[in-house]
């Protein structure tokens, strides 16, 4: 028969030996990727995506017949056309998952730390949120710190991943504590980072632009209203860095892409200021993308393959992308200083 104190002997103690316990997690979280370009893994993925009701917010009993009968009878072979143009052939996979990967590896490199266990996760499609929190229980972290790989804050994006992480911790018996990485859209390192990339790829070319965008994912105008603050750390952002590379606001502007449905969103477009543009005399434009720490579709398809058809076409003659910041070194020391600040305490 189990004494009192049997029964409450804690997984790695005596009753498990061999199980590690004591140990702490770091998991980076990103948006997400489809497994491939094929129509049913399209499909598979969008049904994830858009059926979140951060992301749409509209009653699911109205959205998800629309949803599931229409959209993803048409946008899986639009979406996957769209990822074919940026898919990695070579490791067959997108450069979202490659560089999120690759970012975890790195920072665990630089973290060199036996009692520290770093993996990553997307917030839609695989590797699973759940799969991995589970993971790290079972490699004997009782804490983790949940990183968000955004920026700015918005309910779609941080919050839908603190959301998801908490939805698997209400099935655990046994929860780890948990801290999740605050939005670090004006954090002097993130500053740092993204002016270094930008006057980095602009002293590499051989024009100067006329004008930076600084194009950051939208959100429905209705988001903000109702009291999210995507928008006002956009334009921190963007304030910030431009002040730390010393542009006034004609040279650095702000504008927001990805628009999806009817209702209005975040504005200036970037579509429309960069058909615009050249009718203004601005005929050299570079283009930066901080709400997103790693390429992916968004910006190697969306802004650096589309964004430069529309810019040309309407009279513009030199346009240039901005490379996330990826898996540089820069990110490397980005991602190092956000985590050993939510460590404190802890290591």
């Amino acid at each position: 028969m189990l004494t009192v104190q049997d029964q409450f002997v804690r997984p790695g103690d005596d009753q498990h030996p061999a199980t590690p316990h004591g140990r702490i997690g770091v998991l980076l979280v990103n948006l997400g990727t489809p497994d491939s370009t094929s129509y049913g893994d399209m499909r598979r993925y969008l049904s994830e995506f858009l059926s979140d009701r951060r992301m749409i917010e509209i009653p699911q009993i109205l959205w998800q017949p629309l949803l599931q009968t229409i959209i993803l009878t048409f946008r899986p072979s639009k979406s996957g056309a769209a990822y074919k143009k940026i898919w990695m052939d070579e490791t067959d996979e997108s450069p979202l998952r490659y560089y999120t990967r690759s970012q975890a590896e790195k920072l665990a490199a630089r973290l060199n730390s036996d009692r520290v266990e770093i993996d990553w996760a997307m917030r839609y499609g695989q590797p699973s949120l759940a799969s991995k929190i589970d993971g790290l229980r079972e490699k004997g972290c009782e804490r983790i710190v949940i990183c968000p790989l955004y920026p700015q804050y918005a309910a779609a994006t941080t919050a839908t991943v603190n959301d998801k992480v908490f939805d698997h911790l209400k099935t655990l018996r046994w929860q780890p504590a948990v801290r999740t990485l605050p939005p670090f859209y004006d954090h002097p390192a993130y500053i740092e980072a993204l002016a270094g990339s930008i006057a980095a790829q602009r002293d590499a070319l051989d024009f100067d632009p006329d004008v930076i965008l600084m194009s950051y994912h939208g959100i429905p105008e209705s988001y903000f209203r109702k009291g999210d603050p995507y928008f006002c750390h956009c334009a921190k952002t963007t304030r910030r860095v431009r002040e730390h590379l010393g542009l006034d606001a004609n040279q650095m502007r702000m504008t927001f892409q990805s628009r999806f449905g009817p209702q209005e969103w975040l504005q200036p477009y970037t579509d429309d200021t960069l058909e615009a543009l050249p009718g203004e005399g601005i005929k050299s434009v570079m283009i930066a993308a901080p709400a997103f720490i790693s390429d992916c579709v968004e910006t190697l398809e969306e802004l650096a393959i589309e964004g430069r058809e529309i810019f040309l076409e309407a009279g513009g003659e030199h346009f240039a992308m901005v490379p996330c910041l990826n898996d540089s070194t820069p990110s490397i020391d980005l991602l190092e200083a956000l985590v050993r600040q939510e460590l404190s305490g802890w290591v």
